[in-house]
């Protein structure tokens, strides 16, 4: 399991788990009220699979800077891709975003999810949290929350030290080396996955 997937399935947990009253501050006030309406969503069973993804994709463009950390995991090669590129690289980030999240977060429920407190990083704010699990130690979830125009966006997680945006960044880093054609070649890759789930269910 690479360190991606291992940390999609720890903010599945977050997200699903009954969020604990958040400490003072906008920022936790903010990632705490994401889990109870991730929550809210997500602890109905019966909800069928393709609504669970409308509303995750819903939270998941209300909550995340998706512009900022799609532009962050292509590092330089969002500059030297054409507008096609970087408009086709956009929608399907969404989709692989959105199903990655939608499948791990229909697996789990019932952990303890606790904000704790908030401290500055910079021009943004780390929310920390931790994942009180049936049996295991805690799981330690920083959530890095930016201000802007409209309102708090989280920007990264990290996840017992390892940044979600950082590893991605080195993941799609590769495929596109790989490639040779840039942003072109990631798109491919992408594709690939976003087609093979809508064909298949995978």
């Amino acid at each position: 399991m690479t360190l991606l997937r291992r940390a999609l399935l720890i903010i599945g947990l977050a997200l699903l788990a009954a969020p604990a009253p958040a400490a003072p501050g906008p920022a936790s006030k903010f990632v705490s009220e994401l889990g109870a309406e991730a929550l809210r969503v997500f602890a109905d069973a019966s909800m069928p699979m393709d609504k669970r993804e409308a509303e995750f994709r819903r939270l998941f463009l209300k909550s995340f800077d998706v512009n900022a950390i799609s532009r962050f995991v292509v590092g330089n090669s969002w500059r030297t891709a054409s507008e096609g590129e970087r408009d086709e690289y956009r929608k399907l980030f969404e989709e692989y975003v959105v199903a990655a999240y939608t499948a791990r977060l229909s697996q789990y429920s019932g952990e303890t999810f606790q904000v704790k407190d908030e401290v500055a990083a910079g021009d943004d704010i780390m929310v920390n949290s931790q994942i009180v699990r049936p049996s295991g130690p805690p799981v330690r979830v920083e959530w890095r929350v930016r201000s802007g125009e409209n309102g708090p966006k989280i920007v990264d997680v990290v996840v017992e030290g390892v940044s979600m945006a950082i590893t991605q960044r080195s993941e799609f880093s590769s495929v596109i080396q790989q490639g040779g054609k840039g942003l072109a070649s990631l798109n491919v890759r992408l594709r690939e996955k976003v087609g093979n789930r809508k064909c298949c269910g995978g």
